[in-house]
This record gives structure tokens, C-alpha cells and sequence, in this order.
């Protein structure tokens, strides 16, 4: 049903409203000897200060951090978009932090940094687009499919906001639609 995994160059997971519980558990899932980055795009208000990044780092085996300005990738790290910031990739796997206007309200916008990404890493990249409350990532999740990436969607009935999942859905650009067990099933055997 999916890829053979060795292909994966890099993750991508993004949620909005009532998905953090879901993307904790899959990144705790995953193991330490990975061999990609990951890189996650998370709705939050730059206005108040943020200790995300140190709640995940509590659960995860992976090194956790906020993506900063013209820092390399590194596989095996995970990368938080800061706030207030689109997060983009540049040709040679440097971030790159955009301040330009919000897409569907939102910066970070989750389509703008899934199509940065998406262009970059063509069929290495795989992203996961979990509960949120607005059409943000559909736009996204159609570029990844179109660069031969694989899109993985959570499933409406687990999600605690299936906005966000049921726009990607409906744009006909998806991989697979998993429910939260699989996709937990999915990350645990990632190397």
C-alpha cells in the first residue's frame, strides 16, 4: 500500500486545533536511529511564548528544536516552524524564515512550507496532515502529490477537528487516509 520507506528524505507533519495529542504520540513513535528529518508545522500565536518544543522534547527520542535561518538539515532531528514565520526550504536543505502575509490566517502556514518542502524533495518527501480547523495543508498535500511524494491524511472519524483532514480529502491528492493507530503503526516502523 505505501512506498518502500528507505525512500523517505524527510517528514513532514502538521496539525491545527486538536491534533497536538496525535502528533505527540507519532513523534514519540519514532525511533532514534531515523534516517530523515522531520520537519513540523503546528497553528500557534506568536504573541505568547511557547514551550512546545520542551513538552515534545519530553516524549520524544529524537532531538527536538525551533528551525532557524539558514540552518542545515540533519537527519534524525526534528524541527519545529517558529512562530510567526513561514517555514521554507531552500534548494541546498537550508531553512529558510519568511515573513510574508498569512495564508488562511495562519503563519506558519501549513501549504506554504508542505510546497517548499514538496519542491525540494520531490518523491523522498512524505507528510502527515492531522485535525485543524481550516483548509490549511490541502493546497500542500495536493503539491506533495503532484511531486510524487507520498500524502497520508488522519482519518475524519479520529480527528478532533476534521476540517483540515476532510479539505485535503477532497482534493483527490491523498495516499492513504489513516486512522490514528495506523498512522502510529506507520511512524514506529520508519527507519
Amino acid at each position: 500500500m505505501h512506498k518502500q520507506q528507505a525512500s523517505i528524505a524527510l517528514l513532514i507533519m502538521a496539525c491545527s486545533a486538536g491534533g497536538m495529542p496525535v502528533l505527540i504520540d507519532l513523534l514519540a513513535s519514532l525511533k532514534k536511529s531515523i534516517r530523515f528529518s522531520v520537519v513540523v508545522v503546528v497553528h500557534r500565536n506568536n504573541r505568547y511564548q511557547s514551550s512546545l518544543e520542551q513538552m515534545v522534547q519530553q516524549k520524544c527520542v529524537l532531538p527536538v528544536k525551533q528551525a532557524e535561518e539558514k540552518e542545515q538539515l540533519k537527519p534524525g532531528v526534528v524541527y519545529f516552524a517558529p512562530a510567526g514565520y513561514h517555514l521554507l526550504m531552500e534548494t541546498d536543505q537550508t531553512f529558510s524564515l519568511d515573513v510574508s502575509e498569512p495564508v488562511h490566517y495562519c503563519r506558519p502556514s501549513i501549504d506554504v512550507t508542505m510546497q517548499s518542502l514538496a519542491g525540494v524533495f520531490k518523491e523522498g518527501l512524505t507528510a502527515i496532515l492531522l485535525s485543524g480547523a481550516n483548509r490549511d495543508g490541502a493546497d500542500g498535500i495536493r503539491a506533495v502529490h503532484q511531486y510524487g511524494g507520498v500524502a497520508l491524511v488522519q482519518h475524519p472519524d479520529d480527528a478532533e477537528v476534521p476540517v483540515m483532514p476532510l479539505a485535503a480529502i477532497a482534493t483527490e491528492s491523498i495516499t492513504a487516509i489513516m486512522t490514528d493507530a495506523e498512522l502510529k503503526a506507520y511512524c514506529s516502523q520508519l527507519s
